[in-house]
C-alpha cells in the first residue's frame, strides 16, 4: 500500500511542471472532501520542487480544501435533512452512537463550534470528518467557512514557509523518509478518528 502511494506521490511530483499543475493540486485538495487522503504531503512535494511558488501553492491548497470543506459541510446537511433522524436511530448506528449522545455531542459541537473546526482545520484530526459533522449537527455556515480559512491557511502557509526556509535539507530528509512520514500522517490520521469519535 505505502509503495503505491509513494509512487502516486511520485508522480504527482512530476506533474509540477505540467501547465495544469495548478489545478491538479486544487482538485487533490478538494479530493480530501470525499477520501482521507494525507494531502500535507503533496503540497510538500510542490513546494520543495518548485520553493519560489511555495505560498502560490498554498494558496491554490488553501482554495480547494475551504471548497472541499464546503462541499462535505453541503452533504453532512443535506444528508441530516433527508436521513438524519433514520440514520442516528438506526440499531446498528446505536450500538456505537446512541440518539442522545448524538444529541449531547451535536450540543457541545454547537457550542465551540469555532474552537472545533480551528482544532480540525489545524492539527492531525481528520478536517472533512469534522466538516461533513459540521454540516449534519447544522453549525453556523459563516462562521464554519472563516475558521476552515484561519485554521486551513495557517497550516499550509506555515509548511510551505518551513519549505522556503530550510529547503534543500527539508527535501533530503523529506525523501529519505517518505515512508515514514505517509505511516505516520495514517496513523495520526487514525488516531485521531479513534479519539474524537
Amino acid at each position: 500500500m505505502i509503495a503505491g502511494l509513494k509512487k502516486s506521490y511520485e508522480w504527482m511530483g512530476s506533474s509540477i511542471h505540467s501547465p495544469y499543475a495548478d489545478y491538479i493540486l486544487c482538485f487533490l485538495f478538494y479530493l480530501e472532501a470525499i477520501f482521507f487522503l494525507p494531502t500535507d504531503p503533496i503540497l510538500i512535494v510542490f513546494c520543495l520542487e518548485r520553493r519560489e511558488r511555495a505560498l502560490t501553492y498554498a494558496t491554490i491548497a488553501l482554495i480547494g480544501s475551504v471548497l472541499g470543506g464546503i462541499t462535505s459541510y453541503t452533504l453532512g446537511i443535506t444528508l441530516w435533512n433527508y436521513c438524519g433522524e433514520h440514520i442516528i436511530h438506526n440499531r446498528i448506528i446505536n450500538v456505537i452512537l446512541t440518539p442522545s449522545r448524538f444529541y449531547e455531542i451535536s450540543a457541545l459541537f454547537k457550542q465551540y463550534e469555532w474552537g472545533a473546526i480551528l482544532a480540525a482545520g489545524f492539527t492531525p484530526i481528520p478536517y472533512k470528518a469534522a466538516t461533513l459533522a459540521a454540516g449534519f449537527c447544522k453549525l453556523s455556515f459563516g462562521p464554519f467557512v472563516l475558521c476552515s480559512i484561519i485554521a486551513r491557511g495557517a497550516r499550509f502557509y506555515l509548511l510551505a514557509i518551513a519549505c522556503i526556509i530550510f529547503g534543500e535539507r527539508l527535501k533530503g530528509s523529506f525523501e529519505k523518509y517518505f515512508n515514514l512520514i505517509l505511516l505516520g500522517a495514517f496513523v495520526l490520521i487514525a488516531l485521531s478518528v479513534w479519539l474524537f469519535t
